[in-house]
């Protein structure tokens, strides 16, 4: 299958790795191959590792990449990055970029289920191999449990009234499709909520998505694991998408440029904590207007770099 994919903020995420030649890279969400793709005209004399869950962005890159003799396609998710590292059987690496959330090509395929702009089976799956997908949670959580994913989740100010339509609507026939849940959710937001703004579907389908896949749960363990295996002067970049990714990604950057942790009441020192990342940028860098014009994707993305100490 043939795709179109922009991949997001990708001159300030490269320029920010400060690619070395002879350096060891690790693009943690592969997807489309397309940060990947820069890296290694960087990195010629280094070594580049991809990873991805999802079989087809595996395939996919090693097609695209196949020109390139020093890449490593591997199949995990993104949060065993230790595991994969020792495998492989590198101990530091001088960079790793996280592109996170749903990637181009997901979205594109109606059949991932991941869009509401498709009539689809509902699934979300970024593992197809993973037992539990979107109509699990749609058809198998009760009202409370539904509500908490979409309010959580999804920032959703109408969270109760669509699990409670949902649960209504299933207990007539389960929901099996995207354009199923999509008339639902329609249904349970007022028509005067639905004339401003985006979709509104697009915040309960990310929230089930998160849910899904378990996104935000692994999301810290995987920062603080991909620092400790940086190379002194190594650079993490990581791009992301909603409110609920970045205030991790902020809090664990922030918490890992942290010198002491002693409580204020302490008159000195007592923890040896000592900081492991400076923080290349304070606030997050966001796109221009030339990309948001080419690629509406890009809109709500951020990206923040640092650097091992």
């Amino acid at each position: 299958m043939e795709y179109i994919h922009k991949s997001v903020l990708l001159d300030e995420s490269i320029e920010g790795l400060k690619i070395k030649k002879d350096g060891i890279y690790v693009d943690a969400t592969l997807g489309g191959g397309g940060h990947t793709y820069q890296i290694l005209k960087r990195a010629t004399k280094g070594k580049v590792i991809g990873i991805d869950q999802d079989d087809f962005a595996i395939n996919t890159a090693k097609e695209k990449l196949k020109e390139f003799d020093n890449f490593i396609a591997y199949k995990s998710n993104f949060s065993n990055i230790s595991d994969v590292l020792d495998d492989l059987g590198i101990d530091k690496i001088d960079g790793i970029m996280f592109d996170l959330g749903v990637s181009s090509y997901q979205l594109d395929m109606p059949e991932r289920g991941f869009s509401y702009n498709y009539d689809a089976p509902l699934d979300m799956r970024m593992d197809k191999s993973q037992k539990t997908s979107a109509w699990h949670v749609v058809n198998g959580y009760d009202e409370k449990e539904l509500s908490k994913v979409i309010s959580q989740y999804g920032e959703e100010n109408w969270a109760a009234r669509i699990a409670k339509f949902i649960i209504e609507e299933r207990e007539k026939e389960f929901i099996e499709t995207t354009g199923q849940l999509v008339r639902i959710i329609k249904k349970a937001i007022p028509a005067g909520a639905r004339h401003d703004g985006p979709h509104p579907a697009r915040r309960t389908f990310q929230a089930i998505r998160i849910e899904v896949n378990k996104e935000l749960e692994i999301l810290e363990k995987t920062i603080r694991d991909a620092v400790d295996r940086l190379n002194k002067g190594g650079r993490i970049c990581v791009i992301s998408f909603h409110s609920l990714e970045d205030r991790i990604i902020k809090s664990t950057f922030v918490d890992l440029n942290k010198d002491c942790i002693c409580p204020k009441e302490f008159p000195k020192c007592v923890c040896d904590h000592r900081r492991k990342l400076k923080l290349i940028n304070k606030k997050p860098i966001i796109p221009n207007n030339e990309e948001l014009g080419e690629n509406i994707r890009a809109r709500s993305s951020k990206l923040r770099i640092g650097e091992k100490v």
